[in-house]
Order: structure tokens, then sequence, then C-alpha cells
């Protein structure tokens, strides 16, 4: 794992985001997000379809670029070319090349990451292991299932060993025992150093996060751990919080009007 970035000697965020503003033919999709993830964390974008979580994964990692505000990572503006190297991107369709097997899947996209010879042979056999996929990786991906698919897709993401993960719906398709292997393996990952930013809208999914964002209607309606949002919000589950504290914003936004 590459040192920790530093500015002055002090450990920069993983991620920073000011007051940032997207619209897309006139309508607004994100209204003046600002949020600040540091380095190590396992932190939760939860929200239902349509809330604003895969546009702001797009700004987070130069895919798309905000209207307004700023997109600071490990203390470097995005977009910006020579950050590529510095995360892995699981989105949300799967970016494979059905032709290929697996195995030359990764290996195309360990090239694209600088990897070469053994230590590629090396990683490609480790995250196809962590996936499940070793005895698939000579079958063609066209002959993948859906959660295949999403498996070839996280082990990609999670080749070149980045500092910054971001994961958008990383286990939908995913049956459930191998879905919490991945999250098993996403919490040790996390406590190595590496910054997770994962897109869900699964609620036991969003209690295994260190902080959670919910963003609804292109807001964030709260930051903070799992149990300070659920005790915010007066509720007994994440999903009672989730609700309880959408229809509080609600409120506020039509007392505004």
């Amino acid at each position: 794992m590459s040192a920790t970035p530093s500015v002055n000697g002090q450990s920069v965020s993983a991620v920073q985001l000011h007051q940032i503003q997207r619209r897309f033919h006139g309508k607004t999709i994100l209204d003046g997000i600002s949020l600040t993830i540091p380095q190590g964390e396992l932190f939760g974008l939860l929200g239902p379809s349509g809330s604003g979580k895969t546009t702001l994964i797009k700004l987070i990692t130069g895919i798309d670029r905000a209207d307004g505000g700023s997109v600071h990572m490990l203390g470097e503006p995005i977009p910006q070319l020579k950050m590529l190297q510095a995360f892995g991107y699981m989105a949300q369709s799967d970016a494979l090349y059905n032709e290929l097997t697996g195995k030359q899947n990764l290996a195309f996209f360990g090239a694209l990451f600088g990897l070469k010879g053994a230590k590629l042979q090396a990683r490609i056999q480790a995250v196809a292991a962590l996936v499940e996929l070793s005895d698939h990786l000579s079958k063609q991906v066209s002959a993948y299932s859906g959660g295949m698919k999403r498996r070839l897709s996280l082990a990609t993401a999670l080749l070149h060993e980045p500092r910054l993960l971001v994961l958008d719906e990383p286990t939908v398709g995913i049956d459930p025992v191998l879905r919490r292997s991945i999250w098993a393996e996403l919490s040790a990952l996390s406590q190595q150093g590496v910054t997770i930013i994962v897109t869900t809208h699964v609620m036991d999914e969003a209690e295994k996060c260190d902080r959670l964002g919910m963003i609804r209607d292109g807001k964030l309606i709260a930051v903070n751990t799992p149990q300070a949002i659920i005790e915010q919000a007066g509720a007994a589950t994440i999903e009672e919080a989730f609700i309880t504290l959408g229809q509080r914003q609600a409120a506020g936004t039509e007392a505004a009007q």
C-alpha cells in the first residue's frame, strides 16, 4: 500500500466535497452537498433510486463534472488524469468485454493499471479467489450469470490495490452468502487503511458502514454513524430513521415554500 498522502505533515482527507451543485436539463440533481471522508473509513451512501447517489459517485471519481463547488481526492482537485491510479471504481453497470474470458478481462484491466508479469498473475489469482471466480476464469464472460459479472467487476476494481475504492451498488445480484463474504473483506480492507465508499439501498449493508450519508432528492439529510442516525431520528432501525428523516426534510421544504 502507498504511503498516506499528507500536506505539511497533516494527513489529507480521502474525499472532500464543498457545496457541490449538479443540474441536468434544468433539473437540480445535487444541491449544496458538502462532505468530508477521512482515509480508512468505510462510508456508505444510502438512498433510493434517483436520489443522486450515482451522480455523486461520478463526481467523486471525475467521470462527471460539477456545475458548482469543488471535489478533492487525497488532496488533489478532481477531475485529474493522474488520479486514475489512486482509486478503484465499480459502476452499477458492468464494463466488461463479453467476448473475452474472465482472466483476459482481468489481465486487460491490470495492464491499464501498469501491472505485468508475475505481479499481474498473482493479483489476478488473489482477486478471483476473493470473489469466488477462480474456477471460472477460463470461461467467456458472455457465459457468466449477472451475479458472476458483478463479482468480476469488483475484482477488476481491486486489482491494483487502490487507496480508495468507490463501489456503486456492488452486491446487487449476488447471493447472501457471498455478499456476507464480500462485506467481511471490505471491512478488512478498511482496517488496513483503504478508504471505501459504497452506495446501497440495502439497510443491513448500511449498518455495516463506519458512517452513513443519507441522500434524498439531491440533498444529504444526515451524515453520522448508523447508531447516531437512528438516535437522531428517534427510530429503532436504519430503515425507520431514513423514512423519518426524509419526512422531516419534506416537511421543512414545504414550510419554506
